[in-house]
């Protein structure tokens, strides 16, 4: 609650992010990012440029969007400080501020950690679920950390998994999120010896990870995987190497401009000439069939996600229940 200078009385909610992850369950954070890429696709969106701040190997971030003119701008400002992860800590932390459509006076204040974790891998999902072929019921997830975790979570949600193979460097946390995971969910979740052994013949790979150099081992990439990268969202972040993007017989991104300028792989493949922008396709115009995902069985689908305001915008209102 806050109070002006002439004395009104304005009700601004504050939500942690307990409260959050109490409103934003699994189901409803896919359906919110569903909204989010066709109302983009749609023209309906407005989505500002993001901006970035970097301090050594730590970045900060700031969104702003409005999902459509019936809903409130909502901003989020985001911490990525990989150090975090050996303090014991998240290493991405975030905050979410949501005006009202008409005033734009503050409605609430979001702590946006778990909304970031939830949203993230909800837009995953529904990449999978318009990549993938109908049949991906073996997944590969490169990371173990919060984001790998909620991934599995995400995908098991839109496809009926059989296997999940984890890999990560440290070999106690790929045993300790395979564990989690397999009580969990109630499916076979098993840690890999290495990337090589999660992703063989894995019709969908998540990566989901902060590494500057390439995770996925691309030789091991079977014909018609889905391969999906989120922690590739900084020109300096490449989560897959410059063969995969080549193999690729679609390469599909979040949202084309900003694409083409955080997105590691993309930026880069751009610059080598190994891609043209005309070959992009962005989710939202997928989604709403204006552009082809998958065309064969055979052909690899990269999908690359630098992440977007838009999709914090649509996981806020979700929580607030105006979406």
């Amino acid at each position: 609650m806050t109070t002006t200078g002439c004395g009104t009385v304005r009700h601004v909610k504050l939500w942690s992010d307990a409260d959050v992850a109490a409103a934003l369950d699994l189901d409803t954070a896919i359906a919110a990012q569903r909204v989010a890429f066709e109302s983009l696709g749609r023209g309906e969106a407005q989505l500002a440029e993001k901006v970035v701040i970097r301090t050594g190997a730590d970045t900060t971030l700031c969104y702003l969007s409005r999902l459509s003119p019936r809903h409130g701008a909502v901003g989020k400002l985001v911490a990525v400080h990989p150090g975090n992860a050996e303090r014991g800590q998240p290493p991405v932390t975030a905050t979410v501020l949501v005006l009202d459509p008409t005033t734009g006076h503050p409605v609430a204040v979001m702590a946006a950690t778990a909304l970031t974790e939830v949203r993230t891998a909800a837009a995953s999902a529904v990449a999978a679920d318009a990549l993938a072929a109908p049949t991906a019921d073996e997944l590969a997830v490169l990371g173990s950390g919060v984001q790998a975790r909620a991934h599995v979570r995400a995908i098991a949600r839109v496809r009926e998994l059989r296997e999940v193979r984890v890999f990560s460097r440290d070999a106690q946390r790929r045993e300790a999120a395979a564990a989690e995971l397999a009580d969990e969910l109630g499916i076979a979740v098993r840690a890999a010896a290495s990337a090589e052994a999660a992703v063989r013949d894995a019709p969908l790979i998540a990566a989901c990870t902060l590494s500057g150099e390439p995770v996925v081992p691309t030789a091991a990439v079977a014909a018609g995987a889905t391969v999906i990268s989120v922690g590739s969202f900084e020109r300096h972040r490449c989560e897959v190497d410059a063969e995969l993007v080549r193999r690729a017989g679609a390469v599909v991104v979040d949202e084309v401009d900003t694409a083409v300028v955080h997105a590691g792989p993309i930026a880069q493949a751009l610059k080598r000439g190994d891609l043209t922008r005309e070959r992009l396709r962005a989710l939202g115009a997928v989604l709403l069939g204006e552009q082809p995902g998958r065309t064969s069985d055979s052909e690899i689908v990269f999908y690359n996600s630098v992440g977007l305001g838009v999709q914090d915008a649509a996981a806020a209102h979700a929580v607030l229940g105006t979406l």
